[in-house]
């Protein structure tokens, strides 16, 4: 992997959390770091820590103001905020929506508005937080689970269709991660992801591991890579198996 030092790195989500983390790496690695969030004041705090740059606002189309603040430049882009969105096919079309919105078109705008600066020199870094929820799935988050398959999909394609023009892509799918969105999954979060969940750190580790080797793929939690072949393998056995566990969550939620 290159030199981070001086390169030109926007972290969407970045007030808290995985986002965070990744601003802290990458300034400590001597990348220039804009700072990405909806709220202005997390966004300001956190690029004050890291010697960054203040980007607040919408992650859905942000590629401009974080152009600005760089300099005109961007190196590595990373696609982390995301929405937690739960509920089966029955959730509300802004649920929906608002899912896609954030998980799946904000990356395809960024990609539109960066691609063209990064073929013509020749390299570029695309770093999209899918979580395992976009190899597998998750109980109780329809709209999360569907919309994060459409990261993967569109980080996959990126890659495939762009590797040998210079552009690196690495997809990120954590399990669980001690986070608001962890917070946020609500009980289900408390029976899948909670007992094996980790830091934003050792995300942040796992993708700068990752990226020294040039992996597409980035599994901070290494047995998510278990589980992707045992449904890829097996699928009828591995839904047999996530009904289960659909099953035991809805017992918990019994009156």
């Amino acid at each position: 992997m290159e030199s981070l030092r001086d390169k030109s790195v926007v972290v969407t989500g970045a007030g808290d959390g995985i986002g965070a983390a990744l601003a802290r790496r990458f300034a400590a690695a001597g990348a220039r770091v804009a700072v990405n969030d909806l709220d202005a004041a997390k966004a300001a705090a956190v690029a004050e820590e890291v010697g960054g740059l203040a980007v607040p606002g919408d992650a859905r189309d942000v590629v401009p103001d974080a152009l600005a603040a760089l300099g005109g430049t961007v190196d590595v882009y990373c696609a982390n905020a995301g929405v937690p969105a739960p509920g089966t096919e029955a959730a509300d079309e802004e649920v929906w929506t608002g899912a896609w919105e954030v998980n799946v078109m904000a990356h395809v705008r960024a990609a539109r508005a960066l691609l063209p600066s990064w073929l013509e020199r020749g390299e570029g870094r695309f770093v999209s937080t899918v979580s395992a929820a976009g190899l597998l799935t998750m109980v109780g988050a329809a709209p999360y689970s569907v919309t994060k398959h459409g990261a993967y999909a569109f980080a996959e394609w990126l890659s495939l269709t762009y590797r040998h023009r210079g552009v690196s892509v690495h997809a990120v799918c954590p399990q669980g991660v001690r986070t608001d969105m962890l917070t946020a999954a609500g009980s289900a979060g408390e029976l899948v992801l909670a007992p094996t969940a980790i830091e934003p750190e050792d995300v942040a580790d796992a993708l700068f591991a990752g990226m020294a080797e040039d992996r597409f793929l980035i599994l901070p939690h290494p047995e998510a890579a278990v589980f992707y072949e045992r449904r890829a393998a097996a699928p009828d056995e591995w839904l047999t198996s996530m009904n289960h566990i659909q099953q035991k969550w809805e017992a918990t939620r019994l009156p």
